[in-house]
């Protein structure tokens, strides 16, 4: 209890952050392409309790892959529909790509800084938690960019297609996301494993590239990274 209680609190704050900042950048993108939608219902918001959804949360804490309530576009009042669907749906993935790097960097820093200090216990025990953190920061944003850019819709990446592709495929491809989304949920409780096979590669990637293996040596290392399962690899 005790430890799933310390993988709790490490994950939270980087978990909600990056599924709200995910959401609000829809919004927000939205709101400046010209639909004032989530503005209304006041979804440009970084309280995480406008966005949750349950069961979506509880996932990124079980599996690592979650969702939140997606934000609200009309994207018949958006000033070029078809292009800017492209943006809007872009957004999130960007915006998890961007919580990803400046996580990386500050991780870098810190990590830099724990290897100067290593003989000092108590600053140890200080700076573990936060490296955590930092570290599930950059994992769980990268997920998220790569999960959400599967190209089918209602995900990210499929919208971007619908954005992309003529208008006679784009229509045909929009259609299928009454189901998308149930074949996606499907994958997410069921078959974690064939999601797994499509996000592992770029997401080893992005952590390499990020972090760095020196980086990733001194986690396993030095770190409950493992013990605690912050995340797998």
């Amino acid at each position: 209890m005790e430890s799933f209680l310390l993988k709790l609190s490490i994950m939270l704050v980087p978990g909600l952050m990056a599924i709200t900042c995910h959401e609000v950048s829809h919004g927000f993108i939205a709101y400046l392409r010209g639909d004032n939608t989530a503005k209304y219902l006041g979804r440009l918001t970084l309280n995480p309790l406008k966005h949750l959804d349950i069961i979506g949360t509880l996932m990124v804490f079980i599996i690592g892959i979650g969702w939140a309530k997606p934000v609200p576009v009309n994207f018949n009042n958006l000033n070029n529909p078809k292009r800017d669907m492209i943006w809007v749906a872009a957004a999130g993935p960007i915006t998890n790509v961007l919580l990803a790097s400046v996580s990386a960097v500050l991780l870098r820093l810190l990590v830099a800084l724990g290897t100067r200090q290593a003989g000092n216990v108590q600053f140890a025990i200080f700076l573990e938690p936060i490296i955590l953190m930092l570290a599930f920061s950059v994992y769980i944003n990268l997920v998220l960019a790569i999960f959400n850019l599967v190209p089918v819709p209602p995900l990210d990446g499929g919208r971007v297609m619908v954005g992309l592709l003529p208008h006679r495929q784009s229509v045909a491809y929009a259609g299928i996301e009454r189901y998308g989304m149930i074949a996606i949920i499907l994958l997410v409780l069921f078959f974690p494993a064939i999601l797994s096979y499509v996000i592992a590669p770029p997401l080893y990637l992005g952590l390499n590239l990020l972090i760095g293996p020196d980086v990733l040596q001194f986690l396993v290392n030095n770190t409950s990274l493992h013990r605690l399962g912050i995340f797998p690899f």
